[in-house]
């Protein structure tokens, strides 16, 4: 690990620049948490930097592709190096493909494990120095690492069988970060909602409308209630449904 650590909270948050993970990065912000955002598309990055930077925080941002491991290393270091500690790691990166299992190419799959799965897995370890060393010092709170995944990692959904295996493998690599290493401090949890009013969803828009979609706002409450639990409860994972008949399905 590198860099002095700071006394302010800090964050990481990926995915920060649009939907769940920028709901999630203001929420953040406003509590108090100095932060490190990241996503692909550097100007919508800048417009998200300057409204959480807002809340009187500092706010690095970091143009970053998460299926590019060079790039995960850099957000990384460019953290560490610059706050010295971890408190909240929010893994809200992700891309998703839909089609039946005999359309969908290989490669397509590869990319949503390679995004969804192996992404949060390196960032994790590359992490991990700044994450002992940040919960050695919260001892009663601990540090939270809070990833995105879906439903469709717990209850199958026609048309999205890779985005679902993905997402189940992200629910599987949160499990095992706690059984790894949550004694000493360092908990994960997946969140697991059906359709968020997020442009990722605007695929749906013609069966599902947005209005009947869970909102970020939701989310955010969710993983901003995970920062608030001692580092003696350990949550692996929350699923989120949208009501009626719609429990276990996307």
């Amino acid at each position: 690990m590198t860099g002095t650590m700071r006394t302010r909270p800090a964050a990481l948050i990926t995915g920060a620049s649009r939907g769940i993970g920028l709901a999630i990065a203001e929420r953040l912000a406003e509590a108090g948490h100095d932060m490190t955002i990241c996503a692909r598309d550097a100007d919508h990055l800048a417009t998200a930097a300057a409204r959480l930077g807002a809340y009187g925080v500092d706010v690095r941002s970091e143009a970053a592709d998460m299926a590019k491991e060079q790039d995960i290393l850099r957000v990384a270091q460019a953290h560490t190096s610059a706050y010295g500690r971890c408190d909240v790691l929010v893994i809200a990166a992700g891309v998703g493909t839909a089609g039946p299992l005999d359309t969908v190419p290989l490669h397509r799959f590869d990319k949503q494990f390679a995004v969804n799965v192996r992404a949060c897995y390196a960032l994790v370890q590359a992490l991990l120095p700044a994450l002992r060393a940040t919960a050695a010092q919260r001892s009663v709170s601990g540090v939270k690492i809070i990833a995105l995944s879906s439903i469709t990692g717990v209850y199958p959904e026609p048309g999205l069988a890779a985005y679902g295996a993905s997402k189940g493998a992200l629910i599987a690599l949160c499990r095992s970060i706690n059984a790894e290493v949550s004694a000493a401090g360092i908990t994960a949890t997946a969140i697991c909602p059906g359709y968020v009013d997020t442009d990722m969803s605007a695929w749906v828009h013609d069966r599902i409308d947005p209005t009947e979609m869970i909102s970020t706002a939701d989310v955010a409450e969710l993983a901003m209630s995970i920062t608030r639990l001692s580092a003696r409860a350990v949550v692996s994972e929350l699923v989120v449904t949208r009501p009626g008949g719609q429990l276990h399905r996307a």
